[in-house]
């Protein structure tokens, strides 16, 4: 699942330590017994040749997702793969993921251990472990956070930063007409400021805490796109300790833990939002104090699920509109019907409200034809096998780790015509959705984990979308063509634009 190289890259800063933890690796995989797939018909289950040692790791590259799709193409849509001690289950297919993610959803319903993901992400919803405490954090979330209600309450938030983006990019246009502007910036800044909002309600927070933010987003997905040593090899897990990623990862748990207490003393020193439940914090501090929801949340859970709130929130929501301004500007045709839709539906010179958006069928394809080719976590959120289980006559043992490529199943051939093209046409009178019920089509999950927060992430992007597309017209940089654009992923665990996305805004039309 990741590179080896970056395993040795870091070894190779002591030497002495790379040779002792190369010595103990050649003598543990000979002392330590097989385990799980070595017996059985489970180790029936198509496999590529590995390596003693090191396993398949040297068949992945950085971008993992592409590597496991390659792969699979040969070894079929249920795979098995080794990453030094540890098998994984690598699931690449509608057909496949439909058996974990329905038939079986509670035996596949929990979190394997990350060394990363288990300091970094701490009483979060992503990460934990499956259990009576992930239970009550789900409903905490959905109910509370995250209802349709709560996100139809965030209109005036969306609809007041779309329009600071709106008039940050029209000031641009206006002071440095014919350079190109950094969109990829602005709208990471964009989404920043919405979760911000939703999370800690109008707080004036200093620059350099939306700074921290963005640092802390980047490099918390960076952690644990990354395998550890201890990840790799469990048995060498002391080695981890010495010249590991937990250090980092402590590191960057510390620094959430700071951020999210400062939030919370700023909401407290605040007047205007104590009296109100109008954003997270308000709502999780009155929950702490309530007997009638029958848990005890703790502040390591209340950090936690605004951990959540800022990782999920921000990133997943601006790579989505990324790639979608990205599909548009690479293919014109497109970028002109979605602007005739949206212009035919919301005069020039007016906002597009968050009411306008369901009469925009293209639009809304769009979107699900960005998220089909660029799912923004194309590897989902591991699960791991609490019991024993058969999947396609394979047995599966008990505690087998198991990773979906969502990438690879929305480039199934048998699911869609032409899958590497950008068509949003394809979504028009098609009842595929992105909401967990159709396994063709999952960038959000499904089942007990599908991500609580699709409708937040869809209408913001959606909003967002809709108005930088009636406002202005985009063309790339003086230049370049369309052939030239570079749509080149960057590796992660989110996985963003190779580059940032530099675009001219040839004319603005009208200002709201």
């Amino acid at each position: 699942m990741f590179p080896l190289q970056e395993v040795i890259f870091t070894l190779s800063h002591n030497l002495s330590l790379l040779f002792i933890s190369l010595l103990s690796i050649f003598i543990l995989c000979f002392s330590i017994k097989r385990r799980n797939f070595s017996k059985g018909p489970e180790s029936l289950i198509p496999s590529p040749p590995k390596l003693p040692f090191i396993g398949n790791i040297l068949q992945i590259s950085s971008l993992y997702h592409q590597s496991l799709y390659s792969l699979s193409l040969k070894y079929g849509p249920l795979m098995l793969l080794h990453f030094g001690e540890v098998p994984w289950l690598i699931v690449s297919s509608s057909d496949m993921a439909c058996a974990i993610l329905r038939t079986h959803d509670l035996t596949f319903a929990t979190r394997p251990s990350g060394v990363a993901s288990d300091i970094i992400f701490f009483g979060d919803l992503a990460f934990e472990h499956y259990g009576d405490d992930w239970r009550q954090l789900k409903k905490i979330f959905t109910i509370h956070l995250m209802s349709t209600k709560k996100i139809a309450s965030y209109k005036t938030i969306r609809e007041e930063e779309v329009g600071n983006l709106i008039a940050k990019i029209g000031d641009h246009a206006s002071i440095s007409s014919g350079d190109p502007i950094d969109l990829s910036k602005l709208l990471f800044s964009f989404m920043n400021n919405v979760v911000f909002t939703v999370v800690s309600g109008k707080i004036m927070m200093e620059e350099q805490m939306y700074v921290m933010v963005r640092e802390l987003v980047e490099e918390s997905f960076h952690i644990i796109g990354q395998f550890s040593i201890g990840d790799l090899f469990p048995s060498l897990f002391w080695l981890e300790r010495l010249i590991g990623l937990s250090r980092r990862a402590k590191r960057y748990r510390n620094k959430w833990a700071l951020l999210i207490q400062e939030v919370i003393q700023a909401h407290i020193r605040s007047e205007e939002n104590n009296d109100g439940h109008d954003n997270f914090v308000a709502i999780l501090l009155s929950l702490k104090n309530d007997s009638s929801i029958n848990f005890d949340i703790t502040m390591d859970q209340i950090t936690g699920l605004l951990v959540d709130a800022f990782t999920g929130g921000i990133d997943t929501t601006y790579i989505t509109i990324d790639w979608a301004m990205s599909e548009l500007i690479k293919n014109p045709k497109h970028i002109k019907k979605l602007q005739e839709e949206v212009r035919g539906i919301v005069k020039l010179g007016d906002m597009v409200r968050s009411e306008d958006l369901d009469k925009m069928c293209y639009l809304k394809a769009v979107i699900k034809e960005t998220l089909r080719l660029h799912p923004p976590v194309p590897l989902l959120v591991p699960r791991e096998s609490m019991e024993e289980c058969e999947i396609n006559g394979f047995t599966i043992p008990k505690g087998t780790k198991v990773l979906i490529n969502a990438w690879a199943i929305a480039r199934e051939a048998k699911s869609w015509e032409m899958p590497e093209e950008f068509m949003p046409e394809r979504f028009i009178g098609r009842q595929v959705d992105y909401k967990g019920n159709d396994f063709q089509f999952i960038p959000f999950g499904a089942g007990r984990r599908i991500c609580p927060g699709i409708l937040f992430a869809t209408v913001t992007a959606e909003l967002a979308l809709a108005n930088l597309i009636h406002r202005f017209d985009w063309e790339l940089p003086n230049g370049m063509t369309k052939e030239k654009f570079n749509m080149s992923e960057k590796p992660g665990f989110t996985v963003h634009r190779k580059d940032e996305l530099r675009l001219l805004v040839k004319n603005v039309h009208t200002s709201y």
